[in-house]
């Protein structure tokens, strides 16, 4: 007796280590499993910081996608990412959690690497469709037996590739669940309520035609419905001519919907009637949630806090830094704003991320100026091109790691014809917690190939406020300009906007023994590197590139030329600026003129995984200690002799920056 009642007491969470000790739970028990899951989930975000919206979203869904199904020998597929903190929980990754996007610690994404029940890799969204379609295939031609479900948001379906995908298994034929978790339309409960029992109904019974299913499922009707018998039977063909009619049904799926996500017992009984069901070739089961379902906050955010930094269990006040310094984002925003209000012709673009870009505040002081054309960067892309044809000064604000998504109309559809668009690369370089999936890696080697560009790298949140400007005035083809993720410098931004010379980069600091050539953000480590040999009297050259493309060939010339060594530092993968520096130096017969040692500072040959922005660097030797260690090897190389007892003139140059 005495066991029992602490069996009671105990939490239902924590007698679920896996999904086959979910199974072992009752149907009435689910729901307190629903509960206190999501207070888990909101706890564990409140510490790690992370995207809390849409896995507060799906934590009813998660649970009877993990109690009906044989996971992991049933393939359950993830879009995205975001949505599978809930799954992660359930699947034994509990008790890390709070290593949630910390070095050494889970993914905030999906990696097979991580665990069984990831059986697809997911950062980038609408890749769930395509990759549960492969799998399902696979088994086929294997002629294994299990299910495949794939699981995709309403905002991911936004994305070219998905209807790709799903025009693919129409064609295909096999069998395989698309569960769509629309989390962007409420039903009222009557209607909800109605909508599962008719999808349950459906679900367990192989009608031939919507016309014989709308006629058969009148028999099914529970009794209290039989006194308005006719407004049901109406809404049962209202509802399912609707899915007969919809897209997914003349791709050649089979569409059951929508239903209540939040109920998960009727969740239950749709799924175990799909599983192994009476259903041939595809399914697409539309699921309603709400994203966000009961969050901490008080405030109304229109993302549904899709993403969160840590925040206080009590108040669900967000732990903000004590730092005044703006971010490069918010630097980026307020600067096209002030110059929007002046220039009728600029329009911002987004692709489903107007808060993360800083677009927000321009949606609301030019709302009709302003496009969030969804997960669809290659559209955003073509979109902006259409409208610089016409005379516009389109700016996509899109995170350099999406970017990648949209190549192909970069090139073909901008670049090749010289259009003026503007992309604001947000998030370049290395990014943290969001790990591989989302660094801004390699930007500068896929875009310093293509001809007729401008690529602007700004060292410092002023040169950003001016290069945004520059970008506003330029109208002789594409021009970009890539920033990291997280604060400025804390310089105060010049108030007069100035034009800067396409091209022409800047010396900061004149010296004759070691040249230092910095990419955007890397000068502010590369300044506090060469202080110390600065002040040990070595005779240092600080140079900020500022354009990555055109390249300042005759600043290159010069740091190439007149020191004993030229160090490049970019915050980017091999192949990008740096390898641009080498190539002119190499064709026009620079390195047999002069025995200058140059030396290339990158980001590592590899994907480095999830942790701080600090951590990061550190380990590719992009911090102030590994640029310092770089310096310190070239003057052993070379045996460099200090030049002067010590230097003051660092101070003043850093006071310059």
């Amino acid at each position: 007796m005495k066991e029992n009642k602490q069996k009671l007491e105990k939490k239902i969470l924590d007698l679920v280590n896996s999904p086959s000790e979910l199974k072992k739970l009752t149907i009435e028990e689910l729901e307190k499993l629903s509960d206190e899951l999501r207070s888990e989930l909101i706890d564990v975000v409140s510490k790690t910081g992370g995207h809390l919206g849409a896995g507060l979203g799906v934590i009813e869904l998660t649970i009877a996608l993990h109690y009906v199904f044989n996971t992991p020998e049933d393939k359950l597929i993830w879009d995205v990412g975001h949505q599978a903190y809930p799954h992660k929980i359930l699947t034994g990754r509990r008790k890390k959690m709070q290593t949630l996007r910390k070095k050494n610690g889970l993914s905030g994404f999906l990696k097979r690497t991580e665990s069984k029940f990831d059986h697809f890799g997911a950062g980038h969204s609408s890749t769930s469709i395509s990759s549960a379609l492969g799998i399902a295939v696979a088994r086929d031609k294997l002629r294994k037996k299990f299910n495949v479900i794939a699981v995709i948001g309403d905002g991911a379906m936004s994305a070219g590739m998905a209807y790709e995908a799903m025009n693919n298994a129409g064609n295909i034929n096999t069998n395989m669940i698309i569960i769509l978790n629309d989390n962007d339309m409420s039903i009222a409960p009557a209607v909800g309520a109605l909508s599962n029992y008719l999808s349950n109904v459906v679900s367990s019974r192989p009608f031939n035609t919507v016309r014989e299913t709308a006629k058969q499922m009148m028999e099914f009707f529970p009794e209290e419905l039989s006194k308005t018998a006719k407004k049901a039977e109406d809404l049962a063909r209202n509802l399912l001519n609707k899915g007969e009619s919809t897209i997914f049904s003349q791709m050649g799926m089979f569409y059951l919907g929508p239903v209540d996500g939040h109920d998960v017992k009727s969740m239950v009984k749709i799924l175990e009637n799909l599983k192994d069901g009476p259903i041939e070739g595809p399914v697409l089961l539309h699921v309603v949630t709400e994203k966000g379902k009961g969050h901490p906050f008080s405030k109304v955010s229109e993302e549904k806090y899709h993403a969160v930094s840590k925040f206080n269990l009590v108040s669900g006040d967000s732990v903000k830094s004590n730092s005044n310094v703006p971010t490069y984002t918010s630097v980026f925003s307020d600067t096209l704003c002030d110059i929007a209000e002046n220039d009728e012709k600029i329009i911002a673009i987004t692709a489903a991320m107007p808060s993360g870009t800083g677009l927000n505040n321009f949606k609301k002081r030019f709302y009709d100026r302003f496009y969030d054309v969804g997960i669809a960067e290659q559209h955003a892309v073509t979109f902006a091109a259409g409208l610089a044809v016409e005379g516009f000064k389109p700016f996509v604000a899109i995170y350099s790691t999406f970017l990648q998504r949209a190549y192909d109309q970069v090139i073909h559809d901008v670049v090749i014809q010289k259009l003026p668009v503007r992309f604001m690369l947000d998030r370049a370089g290395l990014v943290g917690a969001d790990g591989a999936t989302h660094a801004g890696s390699f930007d500068l080697a896929y875009l310093s190939c293509l001809p007729n560009v401008v690529i602007m790298a700004p060292s410092n949140e002023n040169e950003l406020s001016k290069m945004v400007f520059t970008a506003s005035k330029y109208n002789d083809g594409p021009i970009f300009c890539r920033y990291p993720r997280g604060e400025a410098v804390g310089l105060k931004i010049e108030e007069k906007l100035e034009k800067l010379k396409i091209g022409k980069g800047k010396i900061l600091k004149k010296g004759n023994q070691i040249a230092v050539l910095s990419v955007g953000t890397m000068l502010k480590s590369v300044l506090q590197s060469c202080e110390f040999l600065d002040n040990d009297g070595y005779s240092m050259t600080i140079a900020d590139a500022r354009f990555v493309k055109p390249i300042d060939y005759e600043m290159l010339e010069n740091l190439f030329l007149n020191h004993q060594a030229l160090l490049i530092v970019e915050e980017g993968a091999q192949g990008g600026f740096s390898s641009h520096c080498l190539s002119y130096l190499s064709k026009n017969n620079f390195l047999g003129q002069k025995s200058t040692f140059v030396k290339c500072l990158t980001l590592p040959d590899k994907f480095q995984d999830h942790g701080s922005q600090d951590n990061q660097l550190n380990e590719a030797n992009l911090d102030d200690e590994g640029i310092l260690k770089e310096l310190k090897n070239i003057i052993s190389i070379l045996k460099i002799v200090p030049k002067y007892k010590k230097q003051n003139s660092f101070s003043d140059s850093k006071r310059s920056y």
